[in-house]
């Protein structure tokens, strides 16, 4: 069915298998609570292809292989539908692919490619595997959706820049794969993620979003798997609750200038891991009751930790060279050799209260080990209380710990091992 005016449906359910088709610019389709519902999760339930000033609005669609299916389009408005039990993979048979380019797309619920100046608010996109997709889209505001209970993503950015991600929900999506034939062993997560960030999307803001209980809070990845660099850089992650993943609340992987700004990240494995990043900002953030570590970042360098409240994780902050037998630290190295070490890291006006390690940075070893490759750092102004060992430094060089509070830690305020030129000056310890 082509739509070429302003149409209403009546309410009701109607089987639509080869969907509708939005065919003229400037239409509204009003769904008025009806529902249509697809053949076998395949074809669109509703497409959008090369148009202007299109809305589709209180609209309920159901298994199709996309629900709302928008192309090359610009002023779209999709707001206040029900897209729901779209095309699903089966489990726990499939770890997700995160690089799959859009022509290769998994199902969904809202699926957008090349879409600009364009909003998506107001939808349920919940109870499939991935609830809204965008595909090399700009300018794109997508708020006050719930995308939760989804065994995939609950909102994608694949190539797509300068959006607005704001006051969504997206709890609860996860999966667990099958990590060897015995069916013994699982993976609680396998690439599922609240928020994925992927392939050259950047200068995105992500605000008071509620991103829990997923395999990844937010999984932010800007190194492909084909070995091209593909940063996602200069987004702002502000005001969201990443907590209570199985895995990390915040990743952000191969990327710079990323902002993090009071968020939640607690009771994850890790609250942040942002590994071969530089030049990002962790600040005010909750950071508690982590498993491994609050802030992990492998290779970083040029990153900023300030005013972040740190309380009872398996290490506050851990910064670290991998050994160089490594093979996937080889390849890296071959891309980023401005990564070889782990330098000018700032931790500045941080408290740190219950922590096993509070700080732990090091240099792994290995056979052709050449010395301290972590350097730089500067450890200044925090407070580290109650936790078993303050500061511990490993084949650390050239760095600051000054003017910190540091008391009543149960082993050690500031243990350094095989460190040198490391400056301690003006700290109030007990």
């Amino acid at each position: 069915m082509s739509i070429t005016r302003d149409t209403v449906l009546r309410p009701g359910v109607y089987h639509l298998p080869n969907g509708l088709s939005i065919a003229k610019d400037g239409v509204t389709l009003d769904g008025n609570g009806a529902l249509i519902i697809g053949d076998d999760f395949k074809g669109r339930g509703v497409s959008i292809d090369r148009r202007v000033s299109v809305t589709v609005k209180n609209l309920r669609v159901a298994r199709f292989y996309h629900g709302i299916w928008v192309n090359a389009s610009a002023n779209v408005q999709i707001s206040n539908n029900q897209v729901t039990h779209t095309h699903e993979l089966p489990s726990p048979d499939t770890f997700l692919d995160v690089w799959l380019p859009r022509e290769q797309a998994y199902g969904g619920g809202i699926f957008l490619s090349g879409v600009i100046d364009s909003f998506v608010i107001g939808n349920d996109a919940r109870h499939q595997q991935n609830g809204i997709m965008l595909y090399g889209c700009n300018r794109v505001e997508i708020s006050n959706n719930d995308a939760s209970y989804n065994s995939g993503y609950g909102i994608l950015l694949f190539e797509s820049s300068e959006n607005i991600v704001e006051n969504n929900t997206a709890d609860f999506c996860c999966r667990v794969y099958a990590a060897d034939a015995s069916g013994e062993r699982y993976h609680n997560g396998a690439d599922a993620a609240a928020l994925v960030i992927m392939c050259s999307s950047s200068k995105n803001i992500i605000r008071n979003n509620r991103l829990r209980s997923s395999g990844d809070g937010v999984f932010l990845g800007g190194f492909h798997r084909d070995q091209i660099k593909v940063p996602c850089n200069d987004n702002l992650f502000e005001n969201n609750d990443g907590s209570f993943s199985p895995n990390i609340a915040f990743e952000a992987t191969f990327s710079r200038r990323n902002i993090f700004r009071s968020n939640r990240a607690d009771n994850c494995a890790y609250g942040f891991w942002l590994g071969w990043s530089s030049e990002t900002t962790v600040e005010g953030n909750s950071i508690k009751h982590n498993r491994i570590a609050g802030v992990a970042i492998e290779h970083g360098h040029r990153n900023t930790i300030v005013g972040n409240a740190f309380e009872r994780n398996g290490v506050g902050v851990q910064l670290w060279v991998n050994a160089d037998a490594q093979r996937r630290t080889h390849l890296f190295r071959e891309f980023y050799p401005e990564c070889a070490d782990s330098y000018e890291t700032h931790i500045v006006g941080n408290t740190f209260v219950h922590n096993d390690l509070a700080i732990h940075a090091w240099t792994e070893r290995d056979a052709h080990y050449g010395g301290p490759r972590c350097r730089q750092f500067n450890i200044h102004g925090n407070r580290l209380h109650d936790n078993r060992v303050g500061v511990l430094f490993e084949r650390v060089r050239d760095s600051l710990i000054r003017e910190n509070v540091i008391r009543a830690n149960l082993e050690a305020g500031i243990k350094l091992v095989g460190c040198r030129d490391v400056n301690v000056e003006g700290n109030e310890m007990d």
